[in-house]
């Protein structure tokens, strides 16, 4: 399989992977607080990619070391907890929806701060794709009034740091195994999650079959959709564009609607157009024609 056949590989498996990743946060929820979901994550995470690479890291200069806690900061530790107390407050369909902005916020920061190209066509495709999550927001807000949709924000701020993320994989880590970079980024969150978890009394939690149900889903989640999905993100970066991988997002809500549906969450006509809007955009930004 050549490189072109393999990124379209990469890029459906984890829209699969992190389309589902939606509704086990949400049923991790049901049993521990968004800050515990957050950290336990990112520690089942560091133990899985632990056992299979540890012996990559050793080698790593100083200066990969900052652009790698640049990239765990950004692109794991600040959004897990963003998303997991956004999906507290709004369905996970629509969380994934928003999410969906990821690549244009991706091609602005990347003609921004990294100097990657930025085509004046693309322009509008940006334009329309903000105005979709916009509406996207707006629409939720007064169809779920019971929902708190200035958690929308967080969406936002957490595909800020994917955004960054991104661009910086390419820029900078673009020569490193992908293991590597995933493993060695897990490696400076371990303590600090695992310091914040200590401080929630988590190890003082009665412990009943919910919890351990959510351990359950955390687990699942941890293992596919962050170590292993990482790691493939992390090697789609580097043999595709930094838009390209980060279109990911626009694939991942099909998945996540689709579970959503299942587990009774309701999906109205305008949150759709919505949605298809945002693509359209995204499109737009991806077709440099």
């Amino acid at each position: 399989m050549n490189d072109k056949q393999l990124r379209w590989f990469y890029l459906i498996l984890l829209s699969f992977i992190w389309g589902s990743s939606y509704i086990l946060m949400k049923k991790a929820l049901l049993g521990l607080t968004p800050v515990q979901v957050g950290t336990l994550r990112m520690i089942f995470t560091a133990i899985t990619l632990f056992t299979v690479g540890y012996k990559s890291i050793g080698k790593l200069t100083k200066k990969e070391w900052y652009y790698i806690l640049l990239v765990a900061y950004l692109g794991t530790f600040f959004p897990v907890f963003l998303f997991a107390y956004a999906i507290q407050h709004i369905d996970s369909s629509i969380t994934s929806i928003l999410n969906s902005v990821t690549p244009l916020l991706t091609l602005i920061l990347g003609a921004a701060f990294f100097g990657f190209s930025f085509l004046r066509k693309q322009v509008a495709g940006i334009i329309i794709g903000l105005l979709g999550a916009v509406f996207l927001i707006l629409k939720g807000a007064e169809i779920n009034p019971e929902q708190d949709y200035s958690y929308a924000l967080l969406v936002i701020i957490a595909s800020v740091g994917y955004a960054f993320n991104v661009n910086i994989l390419k820029k900078y880590l673009d020569h490193l195994n992908a293991l590597t970079i995933t493993t060695a980024s897990f490696a400076t969150l371990i303590i600090p999650a695992s310091f914040i978890l200590w401080k929630t009394g988590f190890f003082n939690t009665d412990f009943n079959t919910t919890t351990y149900n959510s351990l359950l889903y955390l687990l699942i989640l941890a293992v596919f959709g962050t170590a292993m999905a990482k790691t493939l993100f992390n090697k789609l970066v580097q043999i595709s564009s930094p838009v390209f991988s980060s279109s990911v997002t626009y694939l991942i809500p099909i998945v996540a609607i689709f579970w959503g549906v299942l587990d009774g969450e309701k999906l109205h006509l305008s949150q759709i157009i919505a949605g298809l809007l945002i693509l359209f955009g995204i499109y737009l930004t991806n077709n440099n024609k």
